[in-house]
């Protein structure tokens, strides 16, 4: 039997503001870097498919579910080199879901000893909000049953949605600046049932402009078989900002291990294993905020597969010492 969520007016619209105005959050951001920059594609002669599964906050009611299925590859057309990638997430949060949807298209240019790539993505942006399920209870002293301002019915809204981004990768470190939401796009939640045509029962939420910066490299330690790969993800939406590093250490190009830290959020540890086409990596979260009184943490893990493709010539920007995906 499902069980009815109670949740008063504050926090069914917080949650509600809150999920429509943040990006999901992956731990191993850098085995994923086309969900944060659209000019992150093709930039090795492999097709790549990436998966992943995060379980954010577990112990706490309604906490965050993220799944995604992220893909890219390069392609020539007219002897110019070009990139093109494929983004689908879905998240739950509480009574809140999102479906995101990307196509993205890049052109590269050889410069500066490395290569320049510049994208842009279109998409659609789905929210949910299952207003049905708000239960509010009588005798509350703090908001009434007949609030207008607490969706009591299913909403749903569609937007279209805008990113761009522009990369910069060598044979030992990348760095690339994005923006997703170019257009802030508002999404109009309405009655899944003809609520929609009324404008008393629409929801409006905007995708705030977000910037994201990346950076990372390769560091081969001399006379070993190990290398050191520290990443960068930082971002704002020009409210708030979050920022996280990564330090990876990784042995024969095979197994590695890592830890990493996020401003205020949480301390990372990761693991990894490659197997010659094939990728597996898991991550856990301990949070250092006050949350870690509530939750025993948070797990993620992304599968992937790379598939080698004949594009006519040796890719000159193979980047065997780099690691983004």
């Amino acid at each position: 039997m499902l069980k009815r969520l109670v949740i008063s007016a504050i926090a069914a619209l917080a949650a509600l503001a809150a999920a429509a105005q943040n990006d999901a959050q992956f731990s191993q951001y850098y085995e994923i870097p086309n969900l944060y920059n659209p000019a992150a594609i093709g930039l090795t002669d492999n097709i790549r498919l990436r998966g992943a599964g995060r379980l954010q906050w577990l112990g706490i009611d309604g906490a965050p579910r993220t799944f995604l299925f992220a893909g890219d590859m390069p392609f020539k057309l007219f002897n110019r080199r070009f990139g093109t990638g494929l983004v689908l997430q879905q998240e739950t949060i509480g009574l809140y879901s999102s479906l995101n949807l990307n196509a993205q298209i890049a052109y590269k240019l050889r410069k500066f000893g490395g290569e320049f790539t510049g994208a842009l993505q279109i998409g659609m942006y789905d929210q949910r909000f299952k207003g049905s399920e708000v239960y509010l209870p009588d005798g509350d002293d703090y908001h009434q049953s007949g609030d207008e301002a607490i969706p009591t019915t299913d909403l749903h809204g569609t937007a279209l949605d805008l990113g761009a981004g522009i990369f910069f990768n060598r044979k030992t470190w990348y760095a690339g600046i994005s923006m997703t939401h170019l257009t802030a796009p508002a999404i109009k939640m309405g009655g899944e049932n003809g609520g929609a045509g009324n404008d008393e029962n629409i929801y409006e939420f905007h995708a705030p402009r977000t910037l994201y910066f990346t950076a990372g490299g390769n560091i081969p330690l001399k006379n070993t078989l190990f290398e050191v790969m520290p990443s960068l993800l930082a971002k704002t939406d020009f409210s708030f900002w979050s920022a996280e590093a990564t330090i990876r250490a990784r042995y024969n190009r095979f197994l590695s291990f890592g830890v990493g830290y996020r401003w205020n959020d949480a301390i990372i540890a990761t693991v990894a294993a490659e197997i010659k086409n094939f990728y597996i990596g898991y991550s856990f979260d301990y949070a250092t905020s006050a949350l870690h009184s509530a939750s025993s943490g948070s797990h993620e893990i992304v599968v992937g597969y790379a598939l080698k493709l004949d594009l006519g010539e040796k890719n000159r920007n193979r980047h065997r010492s780099i690691r983004i995906m």
